[in-house]
């Protein structure tokens, strides 16, 4: 059995590292690809969807085509071992983003479907 380390990283009830199966923690790694920002990660610049910086983009269609795009090559580049992406869709809200993604799990074939929200923060974004 292979251990998945939890995301964000967590303690059981007895102290040791949580770990969680195989759907959780995939979701966890998504997770990690939308929300990282190029260049945060010192050893990966690359690594990221750059998701973050637009939430403070004024809202249009075009914005919500990019988003798209760039939420779609992300997960290819880096979870394309992983999960086969089946449809992404990008609603912003004011100051809201809604990334909804259905994707299949290679190993079992399982589908998913999860949505991730990103809200600005005053003065930035988070």
């Amino acid at each position: 059995m292979t251990l998945h380390v939890h995301f964000p990283l967590q303690f059981d009830g007895q102290g040791r590292t949580r770990d969680a199966d195989e759907a959780l923690w995939i979701r966890g790694l998504i997770e990690q690809v939308l929300f990282t920002m190029p260049g945060e990660r010192v050893m990966r610049p690359d690594f990221g969807s750059g998701l973050r910086e637009l939430v403070f983009a004024p809202n249009s269609p075009e914005l919500a085509a990019t988003m798209q795009f760039l939420v779609q090559s992300a997960l290819q580049q880096w979870m394309a071992d992983l999960i086969t992406v089946e449809r992404v869709e990008i609603s912003a809200i004011d100051a809201s983003l809604s990334v909804n993604i259905n994707y299949a799990i290679r190993r079992t074939g399982n589908r998913y479907q999860d949505t991730f929200l990103q809200e600005a923060v005053q003065g930035g974004s988070v």
